[in-house]
């Protein structure tokens, strides 16, 4: 879209613009609809459960995850933090994963002697999830696909009895590829697939010995490289996760995350123990659950589950705040836009050239800082000449905010320096024309924390920008004494590009790229203004009704740079309101044998957030 030729189209538009039309309200603290899981103990947040109270009585309720019972795993973590359910679907949940489970392979467990239960493969979960919903998936919601751990394990007793493990693994790939284009197939957007562990690295196979190790790392690798290579082939996208590689950072530098033991297990007996009735009676000492990263042979342990679900969040949430970076620079493009415009708000009297600058404040927050926040001050300076009912002039500025994200998700700093044009035309009778041009050169320096557990990692970068803005604004003035009023009209089209860039570390499990973002923003207005002409003071107010006609993108983009043979990933996008109101108040006078003008203006009725402006200009005939 060119930014010229969408101003006349948003201009006829705005007649039949509602007053706080509601389109497309914000909702970033719940983008999904749902949290929907499939996979194996991992996952599993209580599918034995029912069983387990059934043999033991009540107490039992506390028991039922493979992990530090009473802690929550991964995704019952995940799960609060979008204000979700994670619930065992087989008491009303949306969590179908069941310990044991493997990709495309039914089986069973047996709790005590005469208890067995079913343990559905991801293949029949999925296919129990589609029976409850008519075959539809949620194209809203957030999917998980975490499997083949048990897969694995099975390959290696294949390979230990003398068999190939390669038929076991394969078999496994095409069940959770096959699992992943059901659901893509029945209409899911959203699926986010972690890599399996290095599950060499867990205490069951350290206590084996190097060898046994050694082929447990080999063979999760194997699977993980030849499901994410199946994934390509079959054209499946799919939110990553590099669990693999994150759990090979956690154990080569334990103490960061807060673990003082990785080796051991925080449930006993040490190594054979059983973390699905594990709980704090069987601790290896009361604070176990968080010094240790295990909580049997094979499971973590509750403080390690915080890290994965905080890992999650973090490549879930990094696109969306890389994608607020259009919105903050749409938003102080348009307060410099609105600042150039008001140097012809009230018609100056005689001809000849006069200079003029600005000095404002840029107040930005968003869903109460959650999503972010910032300030930052700007200059803009000009010149123009004024000839009959003609006003030509220049422009030039520079200015930069500091933004901080919400939940310690780091911070960006911006620059703008920008350049532009603008004319004006009055006509004696009360009407006024003027229209703006202007080019702006953006930069971000940008910090990103990616939270795990007790570690915080900052992932840097320099990206850079512009923006390419045209506006107009037309309007009427009635009265012909002191008072004087009348109607406001105005479009301001900016056309915003941003690079691609990679953030720094790239050989971490957290470290992501993102690629180019553009924003074409038409923001209409109309309203009403008003002054009054005290002679050396003038005060004056504006209202208006906005409209940003075009919608922001609906999905973010990132891409693992830890997992370099991965394409870009997509989430749910950032919403912002599209209409709102602005309100503006100020007053001119002569100050030191100047014109100055100092005021503020700040949009009103936004979901989800506000920008506010406070400003003082000076200028003077040459």
């Amino acid at each position: 879209m060119k930014p010229a030729r969408t101003i006349l189209a948003a201009a006829l538009a705005l007649a039949a613009m509602p007053a706080f039309a509601q389109d497309h309200p914000a909702n970033n603290d719940q983008p999904y609809s749902q949290t929907v899981f499939f996979g194996d103990s991992l996952t599993d947040s209580g599918y034995f459960r029912p069983a387990l109270v059934q043999l033991a009585g009540p107490q039992a309720g506390i028991l039922g995850r493979f992990t530090t019972n009473p802690w929550l795993v991964w995704s019952e973590y995940l799960a609060d933090f979008y204000g979700t359910d994670a619930t065992a679907a087989n008491q009303g949940g949306t969590n179908y994963a069941a310990g044991g489970a493997r990709a495309g392979v039914d089986g069973s467990a047996t709790l005590a002697p005469g208890v067995t239960l079913p343990v559905p493969s991801m293949a029949t979960q999925v296919g129990n999830y589609l029976a409850a919903t008519g075959g539809v998936a949620d194209p809203d919601a957030l999917y998980t696909v975490w499997g083949g751990n048990n897969d694995v394990f099975a390959a290696l007793a294949t390979a230990a009895a003398g068999g190939d493990p390669a038929p076991v693994i394969g078999g496994a790939v095409a069940a959770q590829v096959g699992v992943v284009g059901t659901l893509q197939g029945a209409g899911a957007e959203y699926v986010l697939v972690p890599t399996i562990p290095d599950i060499g690295l867990t205490p069951g196979f350290r206590a084996q010995g190097p060898a046994a190790q050694a082929a447990a790392t080999q063979l999760s690798a194997a699977y993980n490289d030849a499901l994410f290579g199946a994934f390509a082939q079959a054209g499946l996208r799919v939110i990553p996760l590099d669990t693999f590689h994150l759990f090979q950072e956690v154990a080569a530098d334990p103490a960061a995350f807060g673990f003082s033991n990785i080796t051991g297990t925080a449930c006993q007996p040490q190594i054979t123990a059983q973390s699905l009735t594990c709980n704090p009676g069987t601790y290896v000492s009361p604070g176990a659950t968080t010094s240790y990263a295990f909580a049997d042979g094979v499971h973590p342990s509750g403080g390690a589950h915080e890290v994965i679900a905080d890992y999650a969040v973090s490549v879930l949430e990094a696109p969306r705040q890389i994608a607020v970076l259009t919105n903050s620079a749409a938003m102080t493009g348009r307060a410099r836009a609105d600042r150039v415009a008001a140097q012809l708000a009230v018609p100056a009297d005689g001809e000849g050239t006069r200079w003029w600058a600005d000095v404002r404040g840029d107040f930005q927050r968003y869903d109460h800082g959650r999503l972010y926040d910032g300030v930052g001050p700007a200059l803009t300076v000009g010149v123009d000449w004024r000839s009959g009912a003609l006003t030509f002039g220049a422009f030039g500025g520079y200015g930069r905010q500091e933004h901080d994200w919400g939940r310690r998700g780091g911070s960006f700093d911006q620059d703008e320096a920008s350049i532009g044009a603008y004319l004006g035309w009055a006509s004696g009778a009360g009407g006024w024309l003027n229209a703006q041009a202007s080019y702006g050169q953006l930069g971000f320096d940008i910090e990103r924390n990616a939270n795990l557990g007790q570690a915080t990692r900052v992932h840097r970068a320099d990206v850079d920008g512009d923006n390419l803005s045209f506006g107009v604004n037309a309007g009427w003035e009635f009265g012909d004494g002191a008072l004087r009023h009348g109607p406001v009209i105005g479009v301001l089209a900016q056309q915003i590009d941003i690079d691609g860039f990679a953030e720094s570390e790239p050989a971490l499990s957290t470290s992501l790229a993102y690629p180019e973002q553009t924003f074409d923003s038409v923001i209409g207005s109309a309203g009403w203004q008003v002054r009054y002409d005290a002679g050396h003071f003038q005060p004056y107010a504006r209202a208006t009704v906005d409209r940003e006609f075009e919608d922001h993108p609906e999905q973010a983009f990132a891409r693992l740079q830890s997992m370099p043979g991965t394409t870009d990933y997509a989430v749910a996008g950032v919403a912002f309101d599209d209409s709102y109101g602005s309100l503006l108040f100020g007053a001119r006078a002569r100050l030191f044998g100047l014109d100055a003008n100092l005021g503020t203006s700040l949009t009103v009725g936004r979901t989800g957030g506000h920008n506010t402006t406070v400003f003082a200009t000076v200028g003077s005939r040459f």
